[in-house]
């Protein structure tokens, strides 16, 4: 189950994220960043 998670990101990660998923097979931002997550807290 998905749950909403709200976060203040700087506007210019946005717009890098924005530009990542529109060049990328990541469905939404939600996506990329939950995806992201993930990676970080395999290490």
């Amino acid at each position: 189950m998905k749950q909403i998670l709200t976060a203040s990101i700087d506007e210019e990660l946005v717009q890098q994220i924005r530009e990542h998923v529109r060049e990328s097979s990541f469905r939404n931002k939600s996506h990329f960043i939950e995806e992201a997550i993930k990676k970080f807290l395999e290490k």
